[in-house]
Protein backbone atom coordinates (compact mmCIF):
# COMPACT_ATOMS: atom_id res chain seq x y z
CA UNK A 1 0.00 0.00 0.00
CA UNK A 2 1.33 3.50 -1.00
CA UNK A 3 2.43 5.32 1.88
CA UNK A 4 1.64 8.90 1.66
CA UNK A 5 4.67 12.08 2.40
CA UNK A 6 3.34 14.19 4.46
CA UNK A 7 2.58 17.73 3.26
CA UNK A 8 4.68 20.55 3.24
CA UNK A 9 2.80 24.19 4.92
CA UNK A 10 2.30 26.64 2.19
CA UNK A 11 4.66 29.49 3.87
CA UNK A 12 7.67 26.72 4.04
CA UNK A 13 7.40 26.10 0.21
CA UNK A 14 7.37 29.97 -0.67
CA UNK A 15 10.05 30.53 1.36
CA UNK A 16 12.08 27.40 -0.06
CA UNK A 17 11.09 28.96 -3.34
CA UNK A 18 12.58 32.45 -2.25
CA UNK A 19 15.88 31.29 -0.70
CA UNK A 20 16.67 28.80 -4.21
CA UNK A 21 15.97 32.20 -6.42
CA UNK A 22 18.59 32.24 -8.63
CA UNK A 23 21.54 35.34 -8.18
CA UNK A 24 23.72 36.02 -10.61
CA UNK A 25 21.26 39.13 -11.64
CA UNK A 26 22.80 40.89 -8.44
CA UNK A 27 26.39 39.46 -9.16
CA UNK A 28 25.75 41.17 -12.58
CA UNK A 29 24.97 44.04 -11.24
CA UNK A 30 27.65 44.84 -8.68
CA UNK A 31 30.13 43.84 -11.56
CA UNK A 32 28.36 46.92 -14.12
CA UNK A 33 28.82 49.16 -11.24
CA UNK A 34 32.43 48.37 -10.48
CA UNK A 35 33.21 48.42 -14.03
CA UNK A 36 31.37 52.18 -14.08
CA UNK A 37 33.60 52.99 -10.78
CA UNK A 38 36.96 52.18 -12.14
CA UNK A 39 35.70 54.09 -15.49
CA UNK A 40 34.99 57.25 -13.32
CA UNK A 41 38.45 56.95 -11.60
CA UNK A 42 40.24 56.50 -14.97
CA UNK A 43 38.36 59.97 -15.87
CA UNK A 44 39.76 61.68 -13.16
CA UNK A 45 42.25 64.98 -13.00
CA UNK A 46 45.81 63.45 -12.60
CA UNK A 47 45.70 60.10 -14.36
CA UNK A 48 46.65 58.59 -17.00
CA UNK A 49 43.76 60.79 -19.42
CA UNK A 50 44.91 62.04 -22.52
CA UNK A 51 46.29 65.68 -22.20
CA UNK A 52 47.45 68.60 -24.21
CA UNK A 53 51.19 67.93 -24.73
CA UNK A 54 54.16 70.38 -21.97
CA UNK A 55 55.34 73.06 -24.69
CA UNK A 56 59.05 72.50 -25.19
CA UNK A 57 60.86 76.06 -23.55
CA UNK A 58 63.05 77.36 -26.44
CA UNK A 59 64.75 80.15 -24.32
CA UNK A 60 68.69 79.93 -24.73
CA UNK A 61 70.15 78.16 -21.72
CA UNK A 62 71.81 81.27 -19.38
CA UNK A 63 76.02 81.89 -20.65
CA UNK A 64 78.30 82.14 -21.48
CA UNK A 65 80.52 82.45 -19.35
CA UNK A 66 80.56 77.99 -19.25
CA UNK A 67 81.42 76.63 -16.05
CA UNK A 68 82.45 73.88 -14.04
CA UNK A 69 82.77 72.97 -10.97
CA UNK A 70 81.33 74.26 -7.80
CA UNK A 71 79.49 77.89 -8.60
CA UNK A 72 79.03 79.13 -5.16
CA UNK A 73 82.37 78.23 -4.48
CA UNK A 74 84.41 80.70 -3.09
CA UNK A 75 87.21 80.97 -5.72
CA UNK A 76 86.32 81.35 -9.77
CA UNK A 77 89.43 80.41 -11.71
CA UNK A 78 88.81 81.87 -15.59
CA UNK A 79 91.19 79.97 -18.51
CA UNK A 80 91.83 82.49 -21.12
CA UNK A 81 92.69 79.79 -24.13
CA UNK A 82 93.30 78.91 -27.53
CA UNK A 83 91.44 75.85 -29.13
CA UNK A 84 94.85 75.47 -31.38
CA UNK A 85 97.00 76.20 -28.73
CA UNK A 86 99.08 73.10 -28.13
CA UNK A 87 99.79 74.21 -24.55
CA UNK A 88 96.06 74.43 -23.55
CA UNK A 89 94.82 71.15 -25.30
CA UNK A 90 98.19 69.34 -22.98
CA UNK A 91 96.85 71.54 -20.04
CA UNK A 92 92.92 71.31 -20.03
CA UNK A 93 92.69 67.60 -18.66
CA UNK A 94 95.15 68.08 -15.95
CA UNK A 95 93.02 71.49 -15.04
CA UNK A 96 89.86 70.46 -15.08
CA UNK A 97 90.93 66.92 -12.99
CA UNK A 98 92.44 69.71 -10.75
CA UNK A 99 89.09 71.59 -10.55
CA UNK A 100 87.33 68.80 -9.77
CA UNK A 101 89.82 67.76 -6.63
CA UNK A 102 89.03 71.32 -5.17
CA UNK A 103 85.27 72.18 -4.19
CA UNK A 104 85.81 75.67 -3.38
CA UNK A 105 86.41 76.55 -7.20
CA UNK A 106 84.41 76.87 -10.46
CA UNK A 107 86.35 77.03 -13.53
CA UNK A 108 85.19 79.34 -16.12
CA UNK A 109 86.31 79.77 -19.77
CA UNK A 110 87.30 82.89 -21.55
CA UNK A 111 87.95 82.87 -25.33
CA UNK A 112 91.33 83.89 -26.56
CA UNK A 113 92.12 82.77 -30.45
CA UNK A 114 95.60 84.09 -31.10
CA UNK A 115 95.92 85.60 -34.43
CA UNK A 116 98.85 83.31 -35.54
CA UNK A 117 95.65 80.51 -34.89
CA UNK A 118 93.65 82.35 -37.34
CA UNK A 119 90.97 81.27 -39.10
CA UNK A 120 91.06 77.85 -37.33
CA UNK A 121 91.10 78.97 -33.56
CA UNK A 122 87.86 81.17 -33.91
CA UNK A 123 86.07 78.48 -36.22
CA UNK A 124 86.64 76.07 -33.50
CA UNK A 125 85.05 78.78 -30.79
CA UNK A 126 81.94 79.18 -32.89
CA UNK A 127 81.61 75.81 -32.68
CA UNK A 128 81.89 75.44 -29.12
CA UNK A 129 79.87 78.50 -28.09
CA UNK A 130 77.28 77.26 -30.50
CA UNK A 131 76.90 73.31 -29.23
CA UNK A 132 76.40 75.28 -25.79
CA UNK A 133 73.99 77.57 -27.09
CA UNK A 134 71.77 74.58 -27.52
CA UNK A 135 72.96 72.01 -24.99
CA UNK A 136 74.45 74.31 -21.79
CA UNK A 137 76.98 74.21 -19.58
CA UNK A 138 77.54 70.05 -19.82
CA UNK A 139 77.76 70.69 -24.20
CA UNK A 140 80.73 73.22 -23.66
CA UNK A 141 83.16 71.00 -21.59
CA UNK A 142 82.30 68.12 -23.99
CA UNK A 143 82.44 70.19 -27.15
CA UNK A 144 86.08 71.82 -25.93
CA UNK A 145 87.06 68.15 -25.59
CA UNK A 146 86.51 66.96 -28.90
CA UNK A 147 87.82 70.10 -30.29
CA UNK A 148 91.04 69.12 -28.10
CA UNK A 149 90.94 65.14 -28.85
CA UNK A 150 90.59 66.12 -32.49
CA UNK A 151 92.34 68.90 -34.03
CA UNK A 152 95.48 68.73 -35.82
CA UNK A 153 96.84 72.09 -33.31
CA UNK A 154 98.58 75.14 -34.34
CA UNK A 155 96.36 76.51 -36.81
CA UNK A 156 96.00 73.57 -38.75
CA UNK A 157 92.51 73.46 -37.72
CA UNK A 158 90.26 70.22 -37.65
CA UNK A 159 90.84 67.40 -40.47
CA UNK A 160 88.78 68.49 -43.77
CA UNK A 161 85.28 66.97 -43.63
CA UNK A 162 85.06 66.18 -39.71
CA UNK A 163 81.69 67.10 -38.46
CA UNK A 164 80.56 67.39 -34.98
CA UNK A 165 78.80 64.19 -33.60
CA UNK A 166 76.67 65.97 -31.51
CA UNK A 167 75.62 68.02 -34.06
CA UNK A 168 71.75 69.41 -34.58
CA UNK A 169 69.45 71.70 -36.32
CA UNK A 170 69.90 74.63 -33.74
CA UNK A 171 73.66 74.30 -33.61
CA UNK A 172 73.40 74.72 -37.26
CA UNK A 173 71.50 77.85 -36.97
CA UNK A 174 73.76 79.25 -34.43
CA UNK A 175 76.76 78.32 -36.99
CA UNK A 176 75.29 80.40 -39.83
CA UNK A 177 74.35 83.22 -37.72
CA UNK A 178 76.87 86.48 -36.19
CA UNK A 179 76.06 85.73 -32.03
CA UNK A 180 78.74 83.21 -31.38
CA UNK A 181 81.34 85.57 -33.00
CA UNK A 182 80.14 88.74 -30.87
CA UNK A 183 80.69 86.74 -28.03
CA UNK A 184 84.52 85.34 -28.83
CA UNK A 185 85.28 89.06 -30.26
CA UNK A 186 84.18 90.65 -26.68
CA UNK A 187 86.18 87.85 -24.50
CA UNK A 188 89.20 88.25 -26.55
CA UNK A 189 88.95 91.81 -26.62
CA UNK A 190 88.33 91.61 -22.53
CA UNK A 191 91.54 89.45 -22.33
CA UNK A 192 93.81 91.72 -24.22
CA UNK A 193 92.51 94.79 -21.67
CA UNK A 194 93.40 92.95 -19.07
CA UNK A 195 97.20 91.83 -19.96
CA UNK A 196 96.63 88.20 -21.14
CA UNK A 197 99.45 87.74 -23.66
CA UNK A 198 99.33 83.90 -24.19
CA UNK A 199 97.31 80.86 -23.76
CA UNK A 200 97.03 79.18 -21.41
CA UNK A 201 96.39 82.09 -18.71
CA UNK A 202 94.54 82.03 -15.30
CA UNK A 203 92.98 84.09 -13.68
CA UNK A 204 91.89 83.76 -9.77
CA UNK A 205 89.62 85.53 -7.74
CA UNK A 206 88.54 84.99 -4.53
CA UNK A 207 84.74 86.33 -4.23
CA UNK A 208 84.86 86.82 -0.38
CA UNK A 209 87.38 89.54 -0.64
CA UNK A 210 87.23 90.75 -4.51
CA UNK A 211 91.54 89.80 -4.87
CA UNK A 212 92.04 88.68 -8.16
CA UNK A 213 95.62 88.18 -9.62
CA UNK A 214 96.61 87.12 -13.06
CA UNK A 215 98.92 83.74 -13.59
CA UNK A 216 100.23 83.02 -16.80
CA UNK A 217 101.06 79.84 -18.57
CA UNK A 218 99.90 76.50 -17.54
CA UNK A 219 100.29 76.88 -13.86
CA UNK A 220 100.39 73.50 -11.76
CA UNK A 221 97.76 72.53 -8.91
CA UNK A 222 100.38 73.41 -5.88
CA UNK A 223 100.85 77.23 -7.21
CA UNK A 224 97.39 77.51 -7.40
CA UNK A 225 96.79 76.26 -3.92
CA UNK A 226 99.56 78.65 -3.04
CA UNK A 227 98.06 81.61 -4.41
CA UNK A 228 94.35 80.35 -3.42
CA UNK A 229 96.23 81.14 0.30
CA UNK A 230 97.68 84.46 -0.73
CA UNK A 231 94.22 85.61 -1.64
CA UNK A 232 92.47 84.37 1.12
CA UNK A 233 95.03 86.13 3.67
CA UNK A 234 94.61 89.27 1.84
CA UNK A 235 93.12 92.44 3.49
CA UNK A 236 89.60 92.96 1.48
CA UNK A 237 89.50 94.98 -1.76
CA UNK A 238 88.67 98.25 -1.72
CA UNK A 239 86.99 98.24 -4.90
CA UNK A 240 84.90 95.03 -6.21
CA UNK A 241 87.86 93.13 -7.99
CA UNK A 242 91.57 94.22 -7.37
CA UNK A 243 94.22 92.79 -9.40
CA UNK A 244 97.45 91.69 -7.46
CA UNK A 245 100.77 92.74 -9.34
CA UNK A 246 101.94 89.87 -11.46
CA UNK A 247 105.21 90.02 -9.94
CA UNK A 248 104.40 87.71 -7.19
CA UNK A 249 103.66 84.81 -9.52
CA UNK A 250 107.01 84.38 -9.96
CA UNK A 251 107.76 83.85 -6.02
CA UNK A 252 105.19 80.84 -6.22
CA UNK A 253 106.04 77.27 -6.79
CA UNK A 254 105.60 75.56 -10.32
Amino acid sequence: MEQKRPSIPIQVQAFRRRHWRPRWPWALAVALIALLLIWLVSRSPGESSPQSPTPVSTAQVAGPPWQMGNPEGRFTLTLYADLECPFCREYFPQLKRWVGRNADVVLQWHHQPLAAHEPAASAEARLVECVAEAGGHAAFWQAVEWVYAHTRSDGQGLPDGLRYPESTPAVEQCMASERADAVIHAQAVEATKSGVTATPSLRLLDRQTGQAILLQGPIEGDALLSAMDMLSAAEPAATPTAEMPADVVGDMPR
